[in-house]
């Protein structure tokens, strides 16, 4: 697990003042593993630190706290758990987003020199070792999560529902996905991912395209063949990391005519894969979603 910088940073410009309760220690059973933490401001949350009682309690207190709080909590009777463990939550609130490297180390609780284990975790941080999170005599040290791979979904189908259902829950990327209204959109009430998730809406979907950064993966999904073409057009003179578009070898060798009419080099459509996911593992939804997620890695 580590420190979700991204995710902070969204939250603080959408709320302003934020809590964040991160589990740094935990003994015995235990509902979620040291590092895994959760987001808290006024009216809402993110992530999860576990669910229940715990969770229940530390968000009520969260926004409370002046500045950063340690509290050790017995998982018995008194939060109507039996997993019979224990856990210790660090509460830090946030009004401006933190200095951060390669790892956030600071102290949590107490005055204490910074120990020896905090300060080899931030070399091995800034060298590429990949230690996990530190917390030792009142101080706490996580690695940074990268940033995420912008992904851009353009369409919300069944098969874009699928492949965002699937691709959300691993926060390896930074979905914006993009249909022509409101209502194509699934009732997202479940805000645990929706700081990985943005949806945009567009009349004509193609017109959105202008706001893509140019390192951006993409996946054409739509339920329209005009919007199917426009978007691959646009796209090749736009720039992408990579492109993939739903449909049989006919629809795309149609395509593939189409472009060239518009002017497109064979080697630059080259780049758009079509069919996308791997016809060995059939074309429902749930093959195509995990054959484009391992065909991605």
């Amino acid at each position: 697990m580590s420190f979700d910088a991204e995710a902070l940073r969204n939250a603080l410009a959408a709320h302003g003042r934020v809590a964040r309760v991160v589990i740094a220690a935990h003994q015995g059973s235990s509902p979620r593993e040291a590092g895994a933490s959760m987001l808290v401001w006024e009216g809402g949350q993110s992530g999860t630190i576990g669910g229940g009682a715990l969770e229940l309690d530390a968000a009520r207190q969260a926004l409370s706290v002046a500045t950063s709080r340690v509290t050790r909590v017995p998982l018995g009777p008194a939060l109507g758990q039996c997993c019979g463990g224990a856990v210790t939550l660090v509460t830090e609130v946030f009004e401006d987003m933190p200095e951060l490297g390669d790892s956030y180390a600071r102290r949590v609780e107490g005055n204490t020199e910074e120990p020896l284990a905090v300060t080899r975790a931030q070399a091995d941080g800034r060298n590429g070792s990949g230690v996990g999170m530190v917390f030792e005599r009142g101080w706490l040290c996580e690695p940074v999560q990268p940033a995420r791979v912008p992904l851009w979904v353009w369409g919300a189908g069944h098969v874009g529902r699928a492949i965002v259902d699937v691709i959300a829950p691993t926060q390896a990327f930074k979905i914006t996905w993009i249909d022509s209204g409101a209502d194509r959109f699934p009732d997202r009430s479940d805000a645990k991912n929706s700081f990985v998730i943005n949806e945009l809406t567009a009349v004509n979907i193609p017109d959105a395209v202008p706001h893509a950064p140019r390192d951006a993966h993409h996946l054409i999904l739509t339920y329209s063949h005009a919007f199917d073409l426009d978007l691959c057009h646009r796209l090749l003179g736009h720039g992408f990391a990579s492109a993939g578009l739903i449909g049989s070898a006919t629809k795309w060798a149609r395509f593939r005519s189409r472009l060239r009419a518009l002017g497109h080099s064979e080697a630059r459509i080259s780049c758009i894969r079509c069919p996308i996911g791997n016809r060995r593992w059939g074309n429902t939804r749930k093959p195509l979603r995990w054959a484009w997620l391992l065909s991605y890695c």
